[in-house]
């Protein structure tokens, strides 16, 4: 068959064919084996004399970075267009000069759906308030638990710190005076949430075994126990007042009363 019948029986062009043609009668069958794609250049890569003054500079400046390096080559040598920061960091990395972060392990988001509340004791919303000062000036790191239904303070209390020893402590004590929750709604910090399976903490385990259901809410969306976050903003703004700015607050109220006698 002519090259001409060929190309139209499978349907190719003229040049395509002779280049198989060409490629086979080179190396013979290994002709016909994909061949990389790659470029044999790049317009725009970085010049080597560009690339080794980078590095001659990092060496004499161990902890500086890409965007240091690149303003301080721009100071000494302004006539020369110098890559952008992100391709001083290409260079760095290659040369192994730079040290990678660790990934960081993130908690597994909770699949379960938040709960219906219709009744007092059905959900708990708990969290730390984060630090503050008080009227009198004294550092405030409180642990708070409310219900969510009645939105009554179960527990307000102070921690040193805000680890499973102590948390576990207080909660255990409220469920003895109040009775345990049906669910528990917290966010996806220590101690209440951590990074191994689904989640769970020393803590949520052992509302598990109690038959409580641990809610956690979504990362960087407090609204969801927005309940909870309002009244930790009341509590902040009745601590934060000077004790006798208060007082005078509710004296001066009390004076604007009517005085009536019977």
């Amino acid at each position: 068959m002519s090259v001409a019948d060929l190309c139209r029986a499978y349907g190719i062009s003229r040049p395509t064919a002779y280049r198989w043609i060409n490629r086979y009668n080179e190396t013979r069958p290994e002709g016909l084996v994909d061949r990389s794609r790659r470029p044999h250049s790049c317009s725009h890569a970085t010049l080597e004399p560009i690339e080794n003054t980078i590095l001659v500079l990092r060496a004499k400046h161990p902890s500086w970075g890409a965007r240091k390096l690149k303003a301080r080559l721009e100071m000494l040598q302004p006539d020369v267009a110098w890559p952008a920061a992100s391709t001083f960091g290409n260079i760095l990395s290659r040369a192994g000069l730079t040290s990678p972060q660790k990934k960081r392990k993130r908690t597994t988001p909770c699949s379960e759906p938040f709960s219906l509340v219709t009744g007092p004791n059905q959900l708990w919303c708990m969290d730390f308030k984060g630090y503050f000062a008080t009227g009198d000036g004294k550092r405030c790191d409180p642990f708070t638990i409310t219900d969510a239904h009645s939105r009554y303070l179960i527990r307000c209390q102070i921690v040193s710190r805000m680890d499973l020893s102590q948390v576990r402590a207080i909660c255990e004590a409220a469920m003895r005076e109040y009775g345990v929750p049906a669910r528990i709604r917290t966010d996806n910090g220590a101690p209440f949430a951590g990074t191994g399976l689904l989640g769970l903490s020393k803590l949520s385990l052992g509302w598990m075994k109690l038959g409580i259901v641990h809610e956690r809410i979504q990362a960087g969306r407090p609204q969801q126990n927005g309940r909870h976050e309002r009244m930790h903003r009341t509590l902040k703004e009745d601590t934060t007042k000077p004790p006798a700015a208060s007082l005078r607050a509710q004296q001066s109220r009390f004076d604007n009363l009517p005085l009536r006698v019977q």
